[in-house]
């Protein structure tokens, strides 16, 4: 039997991994964010690891909004949590798989360009420093993601935009984005803990489709008309291009989505669903 912790199980990736890992075969203990609050945490979450003692734990839990710019509230979240889980988890010898993110490449395919893309880097860089297993996720999209609100896919934000009959606008210059579907991410977490002591070695993993796709692709692919802002609206530091690098894939594995497929299968969801 293995025993699972899964920080943010109750997000987006983290319940989908969750869910994708509850098989009689697998014990899984979920972290949820709000846990982080108590002034207390650290002495609580090692004490909780520490009963439960896992055979891996996939550090999923973090604030994902890259608009965020409080810095003690996104450094404790994306850093400090990480930090602890870390030195435990090597203390114990204990492996550890770590969502990091693309925004470590920023607008010059070297440093974050926004206080979320720094926290992440951060947390990957001690995540490497104590061999645990880091997965730079691209733009993640599919079923689960409606409580993101501004955060969510422009996949999703765009077809509620339609479904309520509002206008549906983008960025000009069509910005171009490595797309890659929810489930391609739970399978890269679970291949990375299947083979993680030949994997660890390296510093990240890219985790995409290997594909760049303007978001005029999306809304042509999923049927929706639009317009768009102006170019004013366009945020500092905004990335405008994407693409992971498949020979910094994990060695063996491979997305199986494309961005027809995935959009196709999440706008039956979508249409399905009550949002």
């Amino acid at each position: 039997m293995n025993k699972i912790v899964i920080t943010g199980y109750k997000g987006f990736i983290g319940k989908r991994l969750y869910n994708a890992l509850s098989n009689d075969n697998n014990l899984l203990l979920g972290i949820d964010e709000s846990y982080f609050d108590d002034s207390n945490w650290i002495d609580k979450l090692k004490k909780m690891l520490y009963d439960f003692m896992p055979n891996v734990i996939f550090h999923v839990g973090a604030c994902s909004n890259t608009l965020e710019n409080d810095v003690n509230y996104m450094m404790l979240r994306n850093y400090e949590s990480t930090k602890v889980i870390t030195s435990w988890s090597k203390i114990y010898d204990i492996p550890l798989i770590y969502s990091s993110s693309a925004a470590n490449y920023g607008i010059n395919n070297q440093y974050p360009s926004n206080l979320y893309g720094w926290s992440k880097y951060a947390g990957e860089n001690y995540v490497s420093l104590h061999s645990g297993i880091n997965l730079r996720y691209f733009n993640v999209y599919g079923p689960g993601e409606d409580h993101k609100g501004n955060m969510a896919s422009i996949a999703y934000q765009m077809f509620l935009r339609y479904k309520n009959n509002e206008e549906v606008k983008l960025f000009p210059g069509e910005p171009k984005r490595d797309f890659i579907y929810v489930d391609d991410v739970v399978s890269a977490n679970i291949y990375a803990y299947t083979y993680y002591r030949k994997l660890y070695y390296r510093k990240y993993y890219d985790v995409g489709s290997g594909e760049s796709r303007t978001y005029e692709d999306i809304m042509k692919i999923m049927k929706i008309p639009y317009s768009y802002h102006n170019k004013n609206m366009i945020p500092k530091g905004y990335q405008f291009n994407t693409k992971s690098d498949s020979k910094l894939w994990l060695p063996g594995w491979k997305p199986e989505y494309n961005l027809e497929r995935g959009l196709l299968e999440y706008k039956k969801y979508l249409e399905n669903d009550s949002i």
